[in-house]
């Protein structure tokens, strides 16, 4: 198996111009310094000030320079940089942070790529952003201060707020064809008290209409359901959320003739050895017939499911083992590679820090990006470039 050559500090810290190469996919990661107790384990030495930043590096497995670092582009140490975001025509990209309230931007159509920042008071523990189908609005999960900020995509303008009081927002879909947002709570901004809801809104007003519990346990089950996406074309419209601690995959169907959702659990992660459920994805904007779910707990995997009997009726094909903290994937539009970002906030057991180059025909890791493992760093998320990417229902 391919491995990315090791880095350092010093090396990281500077834009590294790389020469053409034959071939070449780049992908995005924000990254941030290792925890103490990690850094001691990679064996580094010298004293170095915490760093965040957006590193753009090449990941092809077949290219000369796989694992090199094309462009670093400095983030405020104190963001706690999270999520990356594509807007739906992937001509801006929105990160989210932890500690601040704002939110960066980052415009791909001007080279060389700089940041922005849209001003988002309140939200405080900014989690993850998410864009209509029209490409009109983008709102932003806030699970410190339990609302959602909703934003203008042309203007990056604050239009409006969701209020979701004592909820913990994090995950967030929207489906304009029966007038629904679902938001996830999941847990307390220092990770101690696991909920289990997920929020109805009307998404034509922003109205709070109620909440859906999803686990069949006597409260509080603290399960975290923690990402929600409707299955692209399903019919009934149905979403998937993934149970973080409760490590089961629900789908909410909507009932049109009661206006309401119905939920059922359609599998359980741990029966297969796998815990800590995060991201799901789809491989087509419209009639998927598979989708791909990250568990991150040691040693986290990438499973493979094959959807085309229903988004309710999926049928396990792969589980991949990546590394410890599996969680985001970027895809490439053939659908020929996923790249699998093994970290998940720092936490243990869940921090690997490299990158698993996955072929999804063979279902096998054919390489492991390791530059920012070796540099003392942990990519918090990854997307491909607009030329390589695909959405994948995201």
């Amino acid at each position: 198996m391919k491995t990315a050559i090791p880095w350092t500090f010093s090396a990281l810290a500077a834009i590294v111009l790389i020469p053409p190469a034959t071939a070449e996919i780049l992908a995005v990661m924000n990254y941030e310094s290792k925890p103490a107790d990690q850094l001691k384990s990679l064996k580094l030495s010298g004293e170095t000030a915490r760093r965040e930043g957006l590193a753009i590096v090449d990941v092809d497995p077949e290219s000369p320079n796989f694992g090199q670092i094309v462009s670093d582009i400095p983030v405020d140490a104190e963001t706690i940089a999270h999520h990356i975001f594509y807007d739906r025509t992937m001509s801006k990209a929105y990160i989210t942070g932890l500690q601040k309230p704002a939110l960066q931007v980052l415009d791909l159509t001007k080279n060389p790529y700089r940041l922005s920042t849209v001003e988002t008071p309140p939200c405080n523990v900014a989690e993850d952003v998410i864009l209509d189908e029209a490409n009109e609005r983008w709102y932003l999960t806030c699970m410190g201060s339990a609302n959602v900020i909703v934003g203008d995509v042309a203007s990056d303008e604050v239009v409006g707020e969701i209020k979701l009081p004592g909820t913990y927002p994090h995950g967030l879909a929207v489906n304009s064809e029966i007038d629904r947002i679902l938001v996830t709570s999941t847990i307390t901004p220092d990770l101690t008290s696991p909920d289990e809801f997920v929020s109805v809104v009307r998404a034509s007003d922003l109205e709070p209409l109620g909440k859906i519990k999803m686990s069949d346990a006597e409260s509080p089950s603290k399960v975290a359901p923690v990402e929600v996406f409707f299955v692209p074309g399903a019919e009934p419209a149905t979403a998937l959320v993934t149970n973080m601690f409760g490590h089961t995959l629900e789908a909410l169907v909507w009932n049109e003739d009661a206006q309401e959702f119905g939920r059922e659990t359609i599998f359980n992660f741990a029966e297969h050895g796998a815990t800590v459920p995060l991201e799901i994805y789809f491989n087509d904007d419209n009639n998927p017939d598979r989708m791909y779910v990250t568990t991150a707990m040691k040693p986290g995997y990438l499973h493979v499911f094959d959807i085309s009997e229903g988004p309710t009726k999926p049928k396990l094909l792969k589980q991949i083992a990546t590394a410890e903290g599996a969680h985001h994937v970027g895809f490439t539009p053939d659908f020929r590679y996923g790249f699998v970002q093994n970290s998940f906030i720092n936490l243990p057991d869940m921090s690997d820090g490299s990158v698993s180059v996955v072929d999804l025909e063979s279902g096998e890791v054919v390489a492991s990006m390791d530059t920012l493992k070796n540099g003392g760093f942990n990519p918090n998320s990854i997307t491909l470039l607009p030329e390589w990417n695909h959405l994948a229902g995201h």
